[in-house]
């Protein structure tokens, strides 16, 4: 791979031309790395919800042409100016959020925000230059959350890379960049069930279920998944979730059937689907007095959540998080420890693999429910 560095590469890439369409296999342009920059070889990348949810452009400002992708893993192919800790040939994974570890964020314990490298879904260029590293025939082609991973090779900002033990496989640690860490961070790093403690996940899909299954190691007695799919329980049941509800089975609201069945109501919740009133059920079912609900889904841009007051008052918190409060570059090369070690089962999230140039079947598979997380071969 040295013989590129500093060169032009000329590699495929899957485009998305305009909202909802089919993704295109085109030849891309991708630019060297500048400063503070590495370019980065793909060997797996996974389809993530957000993909799909960013794609169709329903709930945000759409943005094309455009690389999705930032679920992936791959290896370092060079690296730009500055850049001392990372070099050709590491493991890396790519992350939508950064950590730049020099912000006040970076250096706080409780937060994983950074003020440079936070996440930002409508910046398509570098921070550099304000300019993208990919174009056809001249045309830029934009970036999506800082790592565009349905491309061969990609240029990515330092900050967003975690180098990982290059033994791991990296068809299956993929999944860290993104979703599984999500929902596992949701619920261990952030609500923080007590073992014996009931819990509800609202949204059994990845993020979901990895938040069930961040439950399950937690010693909860209870899990809860709520779902309006109800072949989604089965599967469930591997990551832990022991009793299942479909809003659309009840004509009262879900938040109310949780009450009743759990004396009234659950220790911890964690929301994992975006949509507002999901998101309302699941703060209002938690328990008063001490239970805590969190929010992961993305909600749609004009969404408001709104609650009576005294909900809070009564001692419920509500808390929100992005990546499951892991710092990438700090974090995640421990996760990737616990899966070596077999503390951390991942296969089970893989349902589906595609090679790249069918990567639309991964599309189809997520938007007809039929898949967890489908791995996409790049070679």
């Amino acid at each position: 791979m040295l013989c590129t560095a500093g060169q032009v590469i000329c590699c495929k890439a899957a485009v998305a031309w305009e909202a909802g369409k089919p993704l295109m296999i085109e030849e891309v342009e991708v630019a060297p790395p500048q400063a503070n920059e590495v370019r980065l070889k793909i060997l797996y990348t996974s389809l993530c919800h957000s993909d799909v949810y960013f794609w169709e452009a329903k709930g945000q400002n759409p943005l094309f042409p455009r690389i999705y992708g930032h679920e992936a893993g791959g290896i370092v192919e060079s690296v730009g100016e500055c850049v001392t800790d990372l070099k050709p040939g590491d493991h890396v994974l790519p992350v939508f959020t950064g950590e730049c570890k020099d912000c006040a964020r970076c250096k706080s314990e409780e937060s994983n925000m950074c003020d440079l490298l936070r996440i930002n879904i409508d910046r398509g260029v570098m921070l550099n230059d304000e300019k993208t590293r990919f174009s056809i025939n001249g045309n830029p082609i934009y970036h999506f959350l800082g790592t565009s991973t349905f491309s061969e090779y990609t240029v990515v900002h330092v900050g967003c890379v975690a180098k990982i033990n290059p033994l791991a496989p990296l068809d299956k640690v993929c999944l860290l960049s993104c979703g599984i860490s999500t929902g596992l961070g949701a619920t261990l790093n952030v609500a923080k069930p007590p073992k014996g403690s009931t819990v509800a996940v609202f949204g059994l899909g990845a993020v979901g279920l990895a938040a069930a299954e961040g439950a399950r190691i937690a010693g909860a007695s209870r899990i809860i998944g709520v779902d309006i799919n109800s072949n989604r329980f089965e599967e469930a049941k591997k990551f832990g979730v022991t009793e299942f509800v479909n809003p659309k089975d009840y004509k009262k609201p879900v938040q109310e059937v949780i009450a009743e069945i759990t004396d009234g109501g659950v220790d911890r919740s964690v929301e994992c689907t975006g949509n507002v009133d999901a998101m309302i059920s699941a703060f209002e079912c938690v328990h008063d007095g001490w239970a805590v609900a969190v929010l992961v889904g993305v909600p749609h841009k004009d969404a408001v959540f709104k609650t009576h007051p005294i909900n809070l008052l009564n001692e419920r918190t509500l808390k929100g998080t992005f990546f499951g409060n892991y710092k990438p570059r700090s974090d995640l090369p421990l996760l990737v420890e616990k899966y070596m070690n077999k503390e951390l089962e991942l296969e089970k999230f893989i349902t589906h693999s595609v090679p790249f140039s069918d990567i639309n079947k991964a599309f189809d598979y997520m938007i007809k429910g039929e898949s967890i997380r489908c791995i996409i071969l790049m070679e």
